[in-house]
């Protein structure tokens, strides 16, 4: 994507339902309720689904990950997410 391009001129990177995984840690930045502000949110490596797709300032996809560990459903970009491959836990449950 080049300098000038909106990133909602292109189709969004993940589908509702898919599966990812945060790329770095993310903090509260004081919009998450219930939370202090700082507090840890997701620690990278952490796996959920995308549960919504919104935008942010008319430029930029914002991703509602839920992880069903912690429960919390957590805006995230792009660059924040990286699609889970689940080829080899479906192999293995099938045979």
């Amino acid at each position: 994507m080049q300098r000038d391009e909106l990133e909602l001129d292109l189709p969004p990177a993940f589908e509702i339902g898919q599966k990812v995984r945060i790329r770095k840690l993310i903090k509260n930045d004081g919009t998450f309720p219930g939370q202090d502000i700082g507090a840890v949110l997701a620690q990278k490596g952490d796996v959920g689904y995308v549960a919504s797709i919104g935008t942010f300032l008319q430029n930029t996809y914002i991703y509602a990950v839920h992880f069903l560990d912690t429960g919390f459903v957590i805006g995230c970009k792009k660059k924040e997410l990286e699609i889970v491959e689940e080829n080899n836990e479906s192999n293995a449950t099938n045979e």
